[in-house]
């Protein structure tokens, strides 16, 4: 788990539903947070996904989070179980499923490459997983390394997570390719970007992840919409990748469907044939090994047969085995690479020195075994020069995808650091050993260039018209590889490309994920008004007269009778003197419901009703309620006005205002007042929140 913040979602120990009590944060991303949970009465530890609460009336997640939940009649020890959908008291919707302890396939990645063997038994796995999930009529879509989760760190226990994207509706998000494409664009299927998916599609990605895997690093998939489609046309280079891994790969990622794998089965069925051949393959090595010990046993004879006539004849044979005849090599060069595949070639004076270069690649490698002997050879350039080589390798410790070229007394190294702290870190390390062995250095050494918060906050702040745009960029920044979520308010699509546009220079190759609310620019006034106003304790539930079940979109049509409560939590309806202001907005005017000119009352210990813990305060009615109090407000969808309204709630100590506002007004005007309320320096205002009633035809 990772340390909390003052603004997560939910805090530890606090109990959801009567149920689930949270124990820690596992995980954040810029729609909500994932959390590590019990069950009060069972003691089952679960994970919890949950929304936050701009996105817990937004229909495109809440379908993401709906697709999810319907997994749960999948049962396979590959494939993640889900329990409920739920919603806060505070209106968060989350989601509970299974808490699998171990590290994401994409985790694994950074540290290590994997084994063929490996990546075969977690193919076996995930295709297992997939034949579950086919049979059912689901395809997961979505498919890659962030998405698989190792069960205590063991390929064999993998398990599939994340089954809940439907269609991405993020606006400028860089994985999408037309309007019907799902998924991460690096892993998808050619036929995807048609806005396509099949179960092959599946197969697509499992192929493009085990080849990820395999070398460590996330595949290209190009720049642009039309170089992205080009290249899934032609077929994944695996001319890298060792058998018969890379011919399982060519067959799981053949671009055209006709000659891809025909089903996850068909996969399962490939891989039990080849995990078995492989389990016998060590007898069939051993079994060569022992012919190769018996002709070097022959050589052996030969070589002492010989001898023994060298010695008997005056040493005449002798001057065969000398080292002085050994070849002269000039330049005197050996190159190295830590793979895949690991090579190291090249000339070692003798037999020990041979050895110990070949031992210490072979730890930097990360090799299984060490390579072919180095041939010994004459011409060395300088004394100790195979002692400085050998204590090169070690010192290459942390760069990944090292080569290394040493020509005489010049070497050339290339490779990757984690980071720039990581790379000046190494370079410090190489130059020291350059130095104290007498060789001339070129590094050409990369990392990622980090993007800090401060210059995306500037520009942000820039765009923001209805109140802040956030950013999740951590303080140590974001890699050249990585994504950016901007999260907030905007007018209209038209700011909303302004500002991905203006993003554009900042952000380089990285992705990103606009999860921004578009408003009308009355509503954006208010929200402007609002920013930074707490909003923990308050929310707002709509539904319609006609149907019980809360309406999480705010969703509303023609014929349709709107109901709106306002939920106050115990701490803020106990808090001396507070009182319940509300106001809606539509079309650009404010109409204030709470307090009206027919209705004065607005403190909480006088108004509303008790509802287990909460405090629920009805504002918007039934047109036939019988119990609505005198200037209580009903409103019905027409056939004509359609939009976008916005219901605010504010929970004060004492009145909201000094004085009453007249019963209807202007956006502007109203935003004026409270931003004038808030400047004056003595803020009443204990909590605030909104809900928007999107009015479609």
């Amino acid at each position: 788990m990772i340390p909390a913040l003052p603004g997560d979602i939910f805090h530890q120990g606090q109990v959801l539903n009567s149920t689930w009590t949270i124990e820690g944060v596992l995980g954040r991303g810029g729609s909500g947070e994932v959390y590590r949970a019990k069950n009060l009465v069972t003691g089952r530890v679960v994970a919890i996904k949950v929304l936050a609460a701009q996105f817990s009336g937004d229909e495109g997640y809440l379908e993401m989070m709906r697709r999810e939940e319907a997994m749960r009649d999948i049962v396979h020890d590959a494939v993640v179980r889900y329990s409920e959908c739920s919603r806060s008291a505070e209106g968060h919707v989350f989601l509970v499923m299974d808490f699998i302890d171990g590290p994401a396939l994409s985790d694994v990645m950074v540290t290590r490459r994997m084994e063929p063997r490996e990546l075969l038994i977690l193919a076996h796995r995930v295709a297992e997983g997939l034949v579950a999930a086919h049979a059912r009529g689901v395809i997961h879509r979505d498919l890659s390394p962030d998405n698989i989760i190792l069960r205590d760190g063991q390929a064999e226990r993998a398990v599939l997570i994340d089954f809940g994207i439907a269609k991405d509706t993020v606006a400028g998000a860089r994985t999408i390719v037309g309007n019907q494409f799902a998924g991460k664009y690096e892993y998808a299927a050619p036929e995807q970007f048609e806005g396509k998916a099949v179960p092959a599609s599946d197969l697509y990605a499992l192929g493009a992840t085990m080849a990820a895997a395999a070398r460590g690093e996330i595949p290209s998939a190009g720049e642009t919409p039309a170089e992205m489609i080009r290249r899934k046309a032609e077929p994944l280079d695996v001319s890298d990748l060792p058998e018969p891994l890379a011919g399982l790969i060519r067959w799981l990622c053949a671009p055209r469907l006709s000659d891809r794998a025909p089903s996850a089965a068909a996969v399962v069925a490939r891989l039990d044939t080849l995990l078995k051949g492989q389990a016998q393959s060590p007898a069939r090595r051993g079994a060569g090994n022992m012919a190769r010990s018996r002709t070097k046993g022959g050589g052996a004879w030969l070589i002492a047969l010989l001898l023994v006539a060298a010695l008997a004849g005056g040493g005449l044979l002798w001057w065969q085995f000398s080292s002085d005849r050994l070849p002269l090599v000039e330049p005197w060069r050996l190159e190295a690479q830590a793979g895949p595949p690991p090579v190291l070639a090249g000339q070692a004076p003798n037999q020990e020195s041979a050895d110990r270069i070949a031992a210490a690649f072979t730890t930097a490698a990360g090799a299984a075994a060490p390579p072919e002997t180095l041939p010994l050879a004459r011409g060395m350039p300088a004394p100790g020069w195979d002692e400085a080589m050998a204590q090169l390798f070690p010192a290459l410790d942390g760069l990944r995808g090292w080569t290394v070229v040493a020509e005489g007394l010049s070497v050339a190294i290339a490779g990757a650091a984690g980071s720039q702290a990581e790379r000046n870190a190494i370079a410090t390390r190489l130059q020291a050993w350059a130095q104290a062995a007498g060789f001339e250095l070129e590094l050409n050494l990369t990392a990622p260039a980090m993007l800090m918060p401060d210059p995306v906050a500037a520009l942000l702040s820039s765009h923001a018209a209805c109140g802040p745009l956030t950013s999740d960029i951590p303080a140590a920044g974001v890699p050249e590889s990585g994504t950016v979520t901007i999260t907030g308010s905007l007018p209209d699509a038209a700011a909303q490309a302004a500002l991905a546009e203006a993003l554009a220079a900042l952000l380089g190759t990285r992705q990103l994920r606009l999860n921004t609310e578009l408003l009308s620019p009355s509503l954006c006034l208010i929200r402007a008004a609002m920013a930074g106003l707490p909003d923990a304790g308050l929310s707002i539930r709509l539904t319609e007269a006609r149907r019980a079940e809360p309406s999480l979109t705010g969703i509303f049509r023609p014929g349709d009778n709107p109901v709106a409560d306002v939920l106050i939590s115990p701490e803020l309806a106990a808090a001396s003197g507070a009182e319940l202001w509300v106001a809606l907005e539509a079309d650009g005017a404010v109409h204030h419901i709470l307090p009206s000119m027919e209705n004065g009352e607005t403190r909480l210990n006088q108004i509303g009703q008790d509802e287990g813990a909460l405090r629920v305060v009805r504002v918007l009615w039934p047109n036939d309620a019988t119990e609505a109090p005198l200037g209580s407000v009903a409103i019905n969808v027409n056939d004509e006005d359609f939009g976008k309204a916005g219901l605010f709630a504010f929970i004060s100590q004492g009145p909201l205002f000094p004085e009453r506002r007249p019963g209807d007004e202007s956006a502007a005007s109203f935003a004026e007042a409270l931003t004038a309320l808030r400047a004056a320096g003595d803020d009443p205002i204990l909590g605030a929140t909104y809900r928007v009633l999107d009015l479609r035809s």
